[in-house]
């Protein structure tokens, strides 16, 4: 696998986690599957997969937490969506469409790209180009 590519399913399920432990409450694997519309079953299985490779810890409870590695992966992937929804939004495109395809272009963008990408944003809103 080339470095920018990357697992869709995994990303998502990381980035999930990521989002509802914002909430400061406790993640559980039926949050998950509301979240992301699955069923209990496939994301059980899921789980268990990305805590076998050391990216989800699992307590007695059955409260998730994400690992430093897994982390890293879900604040990676949880900057893309906020950046390409901001970009999108500031180009005029609806705010639930811009989540929406910012969730599908999070996958396969290079950290080449979104990285000029983010830097453009981030000069555009300064006000370094015109508007």
């Amino acid at each position: 696998m080339k470095p920018y590519e990357s697992h869709e399913s995994e990303e998502n399920y990381l980035e999930a986690i990521l989002m509802l432990s914002l909430d400061h409450r406790k993640v559980r694997a039926i949050d998950i599957a509301n979240m992301l519309g699955f069923s209990k079953p496939s994301v059980s299985i899921a789980l268990k997969r990305l805590k076998e490779e050391g990216k989800v810890e699992v307590d007695e409870k059955g409260a998730l937490t994400l690992t430093e590695h897994g982390l890293s992966i879900a604040q990676t992937t949880y900057e893309k969506h906020t950046v390409l929804t901001d970009v999108l939004v500031a180009l005029g495109v609806n705010a639930y469409t811009a989540s929406q395809d910012a969730c599908r272009m999070e996958h396969v963008l290079s950290p080449e790209s979104f990285g000029k990408i983010k830097n453009f944003y981030a000069k555009w809103k300064e006000g370094a180009y015109k508007k």
